[in-house]
C-alpha cells in the first residue's frame, strides 16, 4: 500500500491516470502523445504504476496497451474505509466505480490484476479444480482442461453445459483460457432477470484468459482478462462487477488459508 500512496504523489502519474481513464488501453506512443513529458519519463513512469499495481498491461501483436487496475483501490477502500466520515467513504467509493466502469468506456475489454501470496502450483488448483474453486470464487469449472474440450460451469445447483463453452489454452501453472459460460434461463436462480439473459445471450461469445507469474517475496501476479464485448455490452456490465469481487474472495481464502490446498 505505501507503494499505492507513493505513486499518487507524483503529479505527473496522476495525469498518466487521468489519460488512462479517459481512454483505457493506449500504447506507450499513443499516452506520449496525449502528454508533454518524454518518451523515457513516460517510460519510467509507467514503471512505477505498474510496480504498486495501480496500471495493468496486455501484449497485444507487437504493442503493449496500458489499463487501469481498480485492485489496489479496493484494498485502500477495504482497509482504510471504516475509518472515514460519510463523505470520504463516498469519495473513495466513487474512485472504485470510475476506475472498474467509467475508464473502460472506449476499449471494452476487462483486464484486473492482483497480487496473491502463494505459489503458481496452489493458484492453479485453486482455480481449475471445482472442489475449490467453487468454495473461493463462487464457481467451478468441470472438464478435463484439455485444449478444445467442453466445460460445465458450475455455481452451487446451477450446472450450465454447452457446446460453444470450450478451453481454448492450457499451460499449468502459467496461462489458462477458456470462453464464458452460455446465458440460458437457468441463471434467474442467481438472481438474472430475463430481460438481462436475454440481453447478453445475444452477445458474440466472450474470452477469459488466466495469466500466472511468479514475483518477488513469495506472489504470484494473477491477470485476468475478458475480451470479446461489442459496444454497450450487457455481459460487460456484468463481469466488471463479478470477477473483482471474485478474485477479491481468492486473494482472501489463498492467503489466509494456504495449508488447505494439496493437502
Amino acid at each position: 500500500m505505501d507503494e499505492v500512496f507513493r505513486a499518487l504523489a507524483d503529479p505527473s502519474r496522476r495525469r498518466l491516470l487521468d489519460s488512462l481513464n479517459a481512454r483505457n488501453g493506449q500504447s506507450l506512443r499513443e499516452l506520449c502523445a496525449g502528454l508533454d513529458m518524454a518518451r523515457q519519463s513516460v517510460s519510467k513512469h509507467l514503471k512505477v504504476l505498474e510496480d504498486a499495481n495501480l496500471i495493468s498491461t496486455v501484449w497485444q501483436g507487437r504493442e503493449k496497451l496500458h489499463y487501469l487496475n481498480a485492485e489496489p483501490i479496493n484494498a485502500i477502500a477495504d482497509r482504510w474505509i471504516n475509518h472515514y466520515d460519510r463523505l470520504r467513504a463516498q469519495t473513495l467509493a466513487d474512485l472504485k466505480t470510475a476506475l472498474e466502469r467509467n475508464s473502460m468506456a472506449h476499449n471494452n475489454d476487462f483486464v484486473y490484476t492482483t497480487y496473491i501470496r502463494t505459489t503458481p502450483e496452489l493458484l492453479w488448483q485453486a482455480v481449475t479444480d471445482p472442489a475449490f474453486s467453487e468454495r473461493y470464487m463462487g464457481h467451478g469449472l468441470v472438464t478435463d482442461w484439455k485444449v478444445g474440450s467442453t466445460f460445465q460451469w458450475r455455481d452451487g445447483d446451477l450446472n450450465i453445459a454447452g457446446p460453444e463453452q470450450v478451453v481454448l489454452e492450457c499451460d499449468p501453472y502459467r496461462r489458462l483460457a477458456f470462453t464464458f459460460h452460455t446465458f440460458t434461463k437457468d441463471l434467474t436462480a442467481v438472481g438474472l432477470s430475463e430481460e438481462i439473459i436475454e440481453r447478453a445471450a445475444a452477445e458474440p461469445r466472450s474470452t477469459v484468459t488466466f495469466d500466472m507469474e511468479p514475483v518477488d517475496d513469495g506472489r504470484v501476479k494473477l491477470t485476468v482478462t475478458h475480451t470479446g464485448f461489442p459496444e454497450e455490452s450487457t455481459v460487460r456490465q456484468l463481469v466488471s462487477g463479478g470477477w473483482p469481487s471474485k478474485l477479491s474472495d481468492l486473494k482472501s481464502h489463498l492467503e489466509q488459508q494456504p495449508a488447505v490446498l494439496g493437502s
